[in-house]
């Protein structure tokens, strides 16, 4: 495979099915380089790793978006994601992340351990004999979990997984009008959904996250609280989905490595992070740069510069991952860019791999002849990578 193929593969459904192939190629071209009408790709681990926590990129922002899409905010899913701290910059960004890292504490998700393992044990003995994993398991625990959170009632759950599923297309740089338009009419269902939860807890606060958030001197707008928990809701269960699918898949793959995690759940956590490591949720996330940056050997970045950073290609970088293309949970000092660096780090990691941690062990013991039943189908996605769905057979 050559430069260009490699490159116009991520691209395509059929390229987009094992990026790891272009990702070695594109690497071995080069740690950084520009490309498709001056956009840069950044491939290595190290260059990842430094550029994640480089202070003076940026990310898209609601400025950004009205310079080339004047009426975005007209499009709920866009203006939900736009308007939150994922697609802000300091000064607003620090201080909406200061909020949800003040509500979205260790404690908080520590205490959760007992809910996720309630819920797991409760979705794998209603799994049924022959199932799809997703729908079984894999989008049910997050968005339970999640919503435990935020405090959102048992009931009203299973309504959020397609609202949830709808509106992550616009974290795709690639998505048709149709799928855009699904994303408007969730992102409108799940504002009008939250400004009633929002209500209710101001009138009689909870100990959940929507209390915390919503109570006075959080120091966040109305807009911005409503997105924020728009954000909260899905970005709490989507990678976490796929990191449960992906996952399951990989210990399937490798039973010898599935029998030493069923014998020893203590394994667990170095098994999430070779999963993330393996096959990262996420494979892509961009940056610009507000001034020139000095990339060493004579390289450089201008300012203005959009950045294309291949988290899959930086977690299977040989320099850093020795045989990197090998599921090895053994490996020392684990420690991939799956859920991003720097300011913009994921606030939700903790809780996604605990939610691995406790369920991939009980999944193995519960179910131990468990196994894939058919073809499992990936998700088209370039940035969120995951499976459609995964049929499995309990026993």
């Amino acid at each position: 495979m050559d430069f260009d193929t490699a490159l116009a593969s991520l691209f395509s459904a059929e390229g987009r099915r094992d990026p790891y192939p272009a990702y070695d190629v594109l690497r071995s071209h080069a740690p950084v380089f520009s490309a498709l009408d001056g956009r840069w790709f950044v491939t290595t681990h190290a260059m990842t790793n430094r550029l994640l926590r480089d202070a003076s990129l940026r990310v898209a922002d609601a400025a950004d978006y009205d310079s080339f899409w004047p009426d975005w905010r007209e499009n709920r899913g866009v203006a939900s994601i736009v308007l939150s701290m994922l697609q802000n910059n300091p000064p607003d960004h620090t201080r909406m992340r200061r909020a949800a890292a003040a509500t979205f504490t260790a404690r908080r998700v520590a205490a959760l351990r007992d809910v996720i393992t309630e819920q797991t044990v409760e979705l794998i003995k209603a799994m049924p004999e022959r199932a799809d994993f997703m729908s079984a398991f894999a989008y049910p625990l997050p968005i339970g979990v999640i919503c435990a959170l935020l405090g959102v009632p048992a009931a009203d759950r299973p309504w959020f997984r397609q609202r949830a599923a709808d509106l992550t297309v616009v974290l795709e740089p690639i998505s048709t009008e149709e799928e855009m338009s699904r994303a408007d009419a969730a992102g409108r269902e799940l504002e009008d959904y939250f400004i009633g939860l929002i209500a209710e807890r101001q009138r009689a606060p909870q100990e959940d996250l929507t209390s915390a958030l919503a109570a006075e001197g959080s120091g966040l707008t109305g807009a911005e609280l409503l997105a924020n928990l728009v954000l909260l809701l899905v970005a709490g269960f989507e990678t976490t989905t796929n990191l449960l699918g992906t996952g399951l898949t990989i210990l399937l793959e490798h039973p010898e490595q599935a029998a030493r995690l069923r014998a020893d759940p203590e394994l667990a956590p170095a098994f999430v992070e070779e999963i993330l490591r393996y096959d990262s949720p996420v494979q892509l996330t961009s940056r610009f740069t507000s001034v020139p940056i000095d990339l060493g050997d004579g390289g450089s970045l201008p300012a203005g510069a959009s950045l294309n950073m291949l988290l899959g290609s930086a977690n299977r970088d040989p320099a850093r991952y020795p045989d990197p293309h090998r599921f090895d949970p053994d490996r020392p000092n684990i420690q991939p860019v799956s859920f991003g660096g720097g300011a913009h780090y994921c606030l939700g990691a903790p809780l996604a791999r605990l939610e691995a941690q406790v369920a991939f062990p009980l999944l193995l013991t519960m179910l131990p002849r468990l196994a894939v039943a058919g073809v499992p189908v990936l998700r088209d996605r370039l940035v969120l990578r995951g499976y459609a769905t995964l049929p499995v057979a309990a026993g």
